[in-house]
């Protein structure tokens, strides 16, 4: 028999035994199956009554509307609850309790991918925004907050500025 083709029939049997014949609707089949993630369910919350008791809420998943503040690098970097810099920006958000004044709700560390955060430059302090995320952490007995869903909900108007 030629080299060759003693080389081809080798290669077949190798291809066949490895399982490499698969039919090809069988592939088919299984590129087609979409893979869902389980639906998660945010509990509404007053982002002041998290920070009161944050080890109520850890490992939970909530949502809030708030005021947008401003972002922020605070928290940053802390190792017991670590949210890299290069990948996350902080975001400040209005204490809720307090009506007359902004009073950023500091106490509450809310990270944002860095890519998100890129989509929503434009914030200015006032704008309305829902917050969806999970209470990852307590340390320094505070709530540490991974933002799953960033949403704006309104812009604040611009007063015309005066000359």
């Amino acid at each position: 028999m030629n080299k060759s083709i003693k080389v081809i029939i080798t290669v077949i049997s190798l291809a066949y035994l490895t399982g490499f014949n698969t039919n090809y609707n069988e592939v088919q089949a299984a590129t087609n199956v979409k893979q869902t993630a389980p639906a998660v369910s945010y509990m509404l919350v007053s982002p002041v009554d998290v920070v009161d008791t944050p080890n109520d809420y850890l490992n939970k998943d909530i949502t809030f509307n708030a005021e947008f503040v401003a972002y922020t690098s605070l928290g940053l970097d802390y190792k017991p609850a670590l949210r890299d810099s290069a990948k996350y920006i902080g975001v400040l958000i209005k204490r809720d309790n307090v009506k007359d004044h902004v009073i950023p709700l500091s106490e509450m560390k809310i990270f944002l991918k860095r890519e998100v955060a890129e989509k929503h430059i434009d914030l200015d302090a006032g704008d309305k925004i829902k917050i969806s995320g999970k209470v990852f952490s307590t340390a320094l007995g505070d709530p540490w907050v991974d933002v799953k869903v960033f949403d704006v909900l309104t812009k604040k108007e611009k007063t015309a500025e005066k000359k």
